[in-house]
């Protein structure tokens, strides 16, 4: 099944490059030269993008407020596509994840929908539900008891037996048929339906478990469809918050991304958010620290990059979903730290986040201005580390 995405524009030229674009990646295409009608069909119809044009600021965003509004396409990607002279700002001020300059070149636009439709057919998975009753144990405050009524990689259903748990975090235990041990996982509940049901949200789970979940899931679907390779990336710079990626493929600013390395003695992984998207050129990454796993994986990262002294070593970079664009000061994340999290744990990611990162600083807050200006920031700020390291 093909993935989908609606289009607004008026202009000809866009809707064609656009049209062959999406279709040589097979992403089917519904354009719409009006608002209303945009916003009319995202009310009836699930796409995983909305691509509209920024040539009418305020349809624009009246859209994009719709399609988040709109229970089936409120995490559909966001891609504005803008005139040099409105740029990433204003693109990003119209509710855009992705912003693109006109006017668009086809082999250019198809490099920058290849990132995007990786993490199209990404977003679709974590949402694809598998109708299945099995029994959970519920853990919070109290013990509740539950079956679930169906079960995706980024949440799952449930009826409860009795008593309905009011906890916002909790953990679940249960046996995915076939497997043969437990799956333990933490969530919140993120919606109450008519009386004993409810439905979760996985937070913070495990590499483990997200394999353990996509290889189960994968298992009672006919075809499985199979993930984009992963996107090749140069690394240019490096704090211990995060990095600054070259790739002609960035993903959308929100995307949670997997960065693994390989040497020939090991292969590291980490999780990161991106938290800059320069179409065409690269992506700045936050790496993910809330949970010693997480700050154990960045700590291998960054020891194997660092090994490579003055070389600029290749990373490769997946998609995992896409997150809710992040507050400017960058701790909105503290705030969804699952309920297993221990006082020490919270506490090193509070510390980690409150550290001085000079590159991430960058990241959060430059992340609207023109790539040239702030690539050449974070020039001088590279030249300026390297003068106070001699």
């Amino acid at each position: 099944m093909n993935l989908k995405s609606l289009l607004l524009s008026c202009d000809e030229k866009t809707v064609r490059i656009l049209r062959r674009v999406l279709s040589d990646l097979e992403i089917d295409v519904e354009h719409c030269s009006a608002a209303d009608d945009a916003i009319r069909r995202i009310t009836r119809q699930r796409f995983e993008a909305i691509i509209v044009d920024g040539a009418n600021a305020e349809e624009a965003g009246n859209v994009l407020r719709g399609a988040k509004a709109a229970p089936v396409n409120k995490r559909a990607l966001a891609i504005v596509l803008v005139e040099a002279s409105v740029g990433l700002k204003g693109g990003f001020e119209m509710g855009a994840h992705f912003v693109l300059h006109k006017p668009l070149a086809v082999e250019r636009a198809k490099a920058s929908f290849r990132a995007v439709r990786s993490l199209m057919k990404r977003e679709r998975r974590l949402q694809l539900r598998v109708p299945v009753q099995i029994r959970v144990e519920c853990y919070g405050a109290g013990r509740y008891k539950a079956k679930t009524i169906d079960l995706s990689e980024g949440g799952m259903a449930l009826q409860f037996s009795g008593r309905v748990a009011k906890e916002n975090s909790l953990r679940f235990s249960l046996e995915l048929p076939g497997m043969d041990q437990k799956l333990e996982i933490y969530g919140e509940l993120a919606w109450e339906g008519n009386e004993d049901q409810a439905g979760v949200r996985f937070t913070n789970a495990t590499d483990e478990q997200r394999n353990t979940l996509r290889q189960w899931l994968n298992s009672q679907l006919p075809e499985p469809e199979p993930d984009d390779p992963p996107v090749n990336c140069r690394l240019t710079d490096l704090s211990l918050g995060g990095c600054y990626l070259t790739t002609n493929s960035p993903f959308p600013r929100g995307t949670r991304v997997t960065l693994s390395i390989k040497t020939d003695d090991v292969e590291v992984h980490a999780g990161g958010i991106v938290l800059v998207a320069h179409p065409e050129f690269g992506m700045g990454v936050e790496f993910l620290q809330t949970t010693t796993e997480q700050r154990d994986q960045v700590h291998r990262m960054i020891t194997t990059l660092r090994a490579n002294g003055d070389k600029s070593p290749e990373l490769q970079v997946k998609p995992d979903g896409l997150e809710p664009l992040l507050p400017h000061d960058g701790f909105a994340r503290l705030q969804v730290l699952a309920a297993h999290a221990s006082a020490t744990e919270v506490s090193g990611a509070k510390e980690a986040s409150e550290t001085e990162d000079a590159l991430i600083d960058l990241f959060r807050h430059k992340f609207q201005a023109p790539v040239e200006t702030f690539l050449e920031q974070m020039q001088e700020q590279r030249q300026s580390i390297e003068s106070h390291t001699r």
